[in-house]
């Protein structure tokens, strides 16, 4: 058999991948493994299924930055660390991130790890595109992000494929959207059973196995496959699907139990039907749903309509729902750390020096969301939007001081603006600009001007 350790991960062990994709890997890389042919019963391989993974939908340089080496783990945006989890999945691999077309258990997991303990992470997002891969290391996994998203909101953004193993991976997550032509679910598991009987024969080729232990034996392929090991191999896929299900119960709760993920029988279903049947919370468009992430995790502004099942917006977190102003609710009372009234900002006086500033309580006992608005919404932000920004969600200052800064700040004219800012300094920070002279201020040093 050529390339063996490829046909280890494929023949004779369980898999948690889509009937597609297995019968796609079998109908490619098969005359390679065996040498002759491969006749696949009981699976067509579908056109999704022979599609190369993309690292990123929703940072659109990731992909790049890790093939050149310039990325560590993961990229950050808004504070969300974003991890894709594309092409198979594989236990053992020694890689992070996609590489020819896969993606190791051990590498996400060392990304989750490090977005835990990171404290410029508040939240996760898991960009999910694959017709799943190998039981071994999936389920620990799925234990890791569960625990994960006890301490650190974690969202699953399907795009396009969660089936088996992905999906397993994907109803660990606090939330999980999908585009209205994604995929989830084939909560199920599949073995595959290499008859070569045949072929030796016609080679001239008789080959004698020798095993001590009466199912030691069990699955060869160089014989056919008796019935009382298929009976086996049937019982241990079952049991497999049975823990399968029991790990998508822990992470969906009320929304898919354990006997509902059962119920399914592997199907693979299609967007509204997916979240009719409790694969997912919402449809939307992945990149307006990160948006929608941001903005729930940091208290701004309610995130625009997605469209679900029944023909409503479900682009909210029902299970951290962030209230919408309403004008006839009383008004609640202001906290001892956020002023609701200042002077305006052009007859607010400069502090003439920071000694001068008035003490301010410390951040930890100001509500996070609440300081953020207070810094966003205050009147010296009017015209240094983007160090209030700054201040907002890249420091942990308290608001009352974010503001003093902001009020000693000369008021920015037509600015670039933070997004691309951040844009530029991932990509050309020292290149000078077209036409510009080699006195003149690099990026980098106009940045560390603007913000230190």
């Amino acid at each position: 058999m050529h390339h063996p350790q490829i046909a280890q991960r494929v023949f004779h062990t369980p898999l948690l991948a889509a009937p597609t994709k297995a019968a796609a890997f079998i109908m490619g890389l098969g005359p390679r493994l065996v040498g002759a042919e491969v006749e696949v019963v009981g699976a067509e391989a579908s056109p999704e299924a022979f599609r190369r993974a993309r690292a990123s939908l929703l940072d659109e340089r990731l992909e790049e930055g890790m093939r050149s080496g310039r990325l560590g783990a993961y990229r950050v945006r808004d504070g969300i660390a974003v991890i894709p989890v594309t092409g198979a999945l594989i236990h053992r691999g020694g890689w992070i991130g996609n590489s020819s077309g896969q993606t190791s258990y051990e590498g996400l997991a060392a990304q989750i790890e490090m977005a835990a303990s990171d404290g410029m992470v508040r939240g996760v997002a898991l960009e999910i595109d694959s017709h799943g891969g190998e039981v071994a290391g999936c389920f620990s996994l799925a234990d890791q992000i569960r625990e994960l998203r006890e301490k650190k909101p974690v969202w699953a953004f399907i795009s396009d494929h969660a089936f088996s193993a992905a999906y397993a991976i994907a109803s660990q997550a606090t939330r999980i959207v999908m585009p209205r032509t994604g995929g989830a679910g084939s909560i199920g598991v599949i073995c595959m059973h290499a008859d070569k009987s045949a072929l030796l024969e016609q080679m001239g080729v008789q080959v004698t196995v020798i095993s001590a232990g009466a199912h030691k034996a069990d699955g060869n392929p160089y014989a056919p496959l008796p019935e009382s090991v298929r009976a086996d191999l049937q019982a241990e896929m079952e049991q497999l699907r049975s823990i399968f299900a029991e790990t998508v119960g822990a992470g969906r709760g009320a929304k898919l139990t354990a006997e509902a993920a059962l119920a399914t029988e592997a199907r693979c279903l299609i967007g509204a039907d997916a979240v009719e049947a409790g694969l997912a919370d919402e449809i939307a468009n992945p990149r307006e749903a990160f948006e929608a992430f941001a903005d729930d995790l940091y208290g701004r502004r309610p995130a625009r309509p997605s469209t679900s099942a029944e023909g409503k917006s479900l682009m909210t977190d029902k299970t951290n729902p962030t209230p919408a102003p309403n004008a006839d609710a009383p008004t609640p009372a202001p906290s001892a750390d956020v002023p609701t009234t200042r002077a305006p900002a052009a007859t607010m006086p400069a502090p003439a020096a920071p000694a001068a500033t008035a003490p301010v309580p410390p951040a930890a006992s100001e509500d996070p969301k609440a300081r953020i608005q207070a810094i966003l919404t205050s009147p010296e932000a009017e015209g240094r939007e983007d160090l209030a920004k700054s201040f907002a969600f890249n420091s942990d200052i308290p608001s009352a001081e974010a503001i003093a800064h902001l009020s000693a700040s000369p008021k920015a004219g037509a600015q670039q603006s933070l997004s691309a800012s951040i844009d530029a300094e991932a990509t050309d920070l020292d290149a000078p600009a077209p036409g510009a002279s080699a006195a003149e201020p690099s990026m980098k040093d106009r940045m560390a001007a603007r913000f230190n």
